[in-house]
């Protein structure tokens, strides 16, 4: 079993840019492909980015694209997301989950494990 914690969210005016931690603890983070999902106030919840256990495949969504990259430091237990140029339709509560298997993908059903979320705001 796995406990992940994200942090680093906050309030970032449009245009700007942060940085999403998941620390990983219990079974190694190597063990688990890592993906990031988001949910909006009204929506449900969807998928941001996901990575492989050894962090040679990643996949975005298409809107965020060229603006959001996932990257992981297994050596850390660690998966993060860079967010640049954000957008007030960024806006959400975004989760990080553990899939049990080489690459976990888009859909939420491959994922075992999830943290508690951490609220990002893109408002000026």
């Amino acid at each position: 079993q796995v406990l992940l914690v994200e942090s680093g969210g906050g309030l970032v005016q449009p245009g700007g840019s942060v940085t999403l931690s998941c620390s990983a603890s219990g079974r190694a983070s190597s063990t688990y492909a890592m993906g990031w999902f988001r949910q909006a106030p009204g929506k449900e919840r969807e998928f941001v980015a996901a990575i492989s256990r050894d962090g040679g495949i990643t996949f975005c969504l298409h809107s965020v694209k060229g603006r959001f990259t996932i990257s992981r430091d297994n050596s850390k237990n660690a998966v993060y997301l860079q967010m640049n140029n954000l957008k007030p339709d960024d806006t959400a509560v975004y989760y990080c989950a553990a899939a049990a298997r080489e690459y976990g993908g888009t859909r939420q059903s491959n994922y075992n494990y999830w943290g508690q979320g951490t609220q990002v705001t893109g408002s000026s």
